[in-house]
């Protein structure tokens, strides 16, 4: 598939995308992602790895559309982090119909 990154023509492919993400760590996901295989992978980290550019010379928005195109399931938002589980006392406050006092 022929694409456009920091106005740059790319031939993409999904097998060469999984061939050149093969062996790389995922760093640190806090903005959009880009699910490749079982992990989960940085929109910027892919974009760089793709197509040897910095960072800096394209929007994540290019290589999500790109991704997409593919038909890698991308994320736009970070990962929010799960409530908090309620602690032992708190579950018991709350079956017993009361609140836990707080100490």
């Amino acid at each position: 598939m022929r694409c456009v990154i920091a106005r740059y023509p790319f031939e993409l492919t999904k097998n060469g995308v999984l061939a050149s993400m093969k062996g790389i760590m995922p760093e640190v996901v806090t903005g959009a992602s880009v699910t490749i295989g079982r992990r989960r992978y940085p929109v910027k980290q892919v974009g760089r790895i793709i197509t040897r550019q910095d960072p800096r010379d394209f929007t994540s928005g290019e290589v999500v559309r790109a991704m997409t195109r593919l038909g890698f399931s991308c994320d736009e938002h970070p990962g929010t982090a799960p409530a908090s589980a309620p602690t032992p006392f708190e579950s018991a406050a709350a079956l017993l119909g009361g609140t836990p006092e707080k100490v």
